[in-house]
């Protein structure tokens, strides 16, 4: 027992008490940057409401005293069935991603990269072997095989290819305000904040300040853009196509995830076009807000393609019991975001081993109390599932991606150019 009772355990027990930390630690502006999602911010909520409504039919007696957790994705073997996902600019900490990829190779897991990262891919890489690296459809096509070969020389394992972002651009309570550069005009106007914060405003000057500029968007002859700048780009570049996703997969070459799916035939298509790997995610609710929790997408869309490719979950997971429900609706593993940033924020590279860590904990208890020696025993016979939980979107009764009607009705996507909003969205 410490002889200083008033200081605080190090150790947090959940991973909200790990939010609850970094909230009182980081400046208001960047912990907003965080916490929410697009428009009313329902699907982030959704996301986490939908895995409470699966309920544990636990086992009395005949437990089994050993637990195998480990499996592999896209050929690589891992301690437990949770991954990194690739989140952008973690200047929430000064070894922002580095500390997150020495984490997770110290529990046994993948380190996802984000291209719009604030660490280049080198120094992640070289922190974690087993490296995912993230790529928007941005910029040209050049500028594109150029950043896959980088990332493939730095190292990384596989491609992650994200397309789901971001086709809402408001939040009802206000975008937190983020400076394009820590120059002297924004350490004026963030000074109120970075006072209230001293143990952070003193950690990032020890470090020097963030340039906030995205490395992994470097062009061979110039400078790497900054954050808004390279977010710029991706509001300029016309979105892409099913043949798009098959040139990049073909131009990768390796281990490929698409990442983002929510639909039964957009499911299908991915496998038509070759990808290994696909992510049901609604990108952490900062897409369309009121889309379906991704658990409730999960089930019909594993049911329909998962013998012929690997499917992974993202959204909403926060405990280890989370991470039961998703294997058990045809997850081969979940992917988490805003949980390790929340690691990252209470305690740095420690912080985001206590969250996996609390996760592989979890986990571990309910493959016990269900009855199970194995992760892959888990199926829905484990909940109670309410009736009419599941969405089946995109399911068959709808006309053919490449059909005419399909076109007519398909939503009008975002104009190719807007101005850029300095703000994190």
């Amino acid at each position: 027992m410490s002889l200083w009772p008033w200081k605080r355990n190090p150790w947090f027990e959940t991973v909200a008490e790990a939010q609850r930390r970094t909230k009182r630690n980081l400046p208001p502006s960047v912990y907003a940057a965080l916490v929410a999602g697009s428009e009313r911010g329902r699907t982030p909520q959704e996301n986490m409401d939908a895995f409470a409504q699966l309920q544990f039919a636990p086992h009395v007696a005949g437990h089994q005293p050993e637990r195998d957790l480990s499996t592999t994705v896209l050929g690589v073997p891992i301690s437990m069935p949770v991954v990194i996902s690739p989140t952008g600019v973690q200047a929430i900490h000064p070894d922002g991603e580095v500390a997150v990829a020495r984490a997770a190779a110290a529990r046994g897991t993948i380190m996802g990269l984000s291209s719009f990262a604030s660490k280049p891919v080198e120094e992640v890489a070289a922190a974690n072997e087993n490296t995912f690296f993230q790529l928007y459809w941005t910029g040209s096509r050049d500028a594109m095989v150029q950043r896959m070969e980088r990332a493939r020389a730095a190292g990384a394992k596989a491609l992650i290819a994200t397309t789901d972002w971001s086709f809402s651009v408001g939040r009802d309570w206000g975008s937190p305000a983020i400076p394009e550069r820590m120059n002297l005009p924004a350490l004026v106007k963030f000074a109120p904040e970075g006072i209230i914060r001293p143990k952070w405003t003193l950690q990032w000057l020890r470090a020097g300040l963030p340039d906030l500029s995205a490395p992994n968007l470097k062009p061979h002859d110039g400078p790497a853009p900054t954050f808004f700048g390279a977010y710029g780009e991706w509001m300029q570049t016309p979105p892409p196509s099913w043949e798009d996703i098959a040139w990049l997969r073909q131009e990768w070459g390796g281990p490929f995830m698409l990442k983002g799916v929510t639909r039964i035939d957009d499911a299908k298509r991915a496998v038509d076009v070759g990808v290994d790997a696909i992510s049901v995610s609604n990108h952490g609710g900062n897409n369309l807000d009121t889309t379906p929790a991704s658990i409730r997408c999960l089930g019909p869309i594993a049911e329909a393609v998962g013998d012929q490719i690997e499917v992974l979950l993202d959204g909403g997971v926060r405990r280890g019991g989370d991470v039961a429900k998703a294997l058990a609706f045809g997850a081969r593993a979940v992917m988490i975001g805003r949980a390790y940033l929340w690691g990252l924020g209470a305690n740095g590279q420690t912080g985001v081993e206590n969250v996996l860590d609390l996760l592989r904990m979890g986990l571990d208890s309910a493959v016990l109390g269900l009855g199970h020696s194995s992760i892959s025993g888990l199926s829905r016979d484990d909940f109670l599932v309410p009736e009419g939980f599941e969405a089946r979107l995109g399911d068959s009764g709808d006309p053919a991606p490449d059909s005419g009607e399909a076109k007519r009705r398909a939503p009008r996507r975002p104009a190719a150019k807007r101005p850029v909003e300095k703000t994190v969205q």
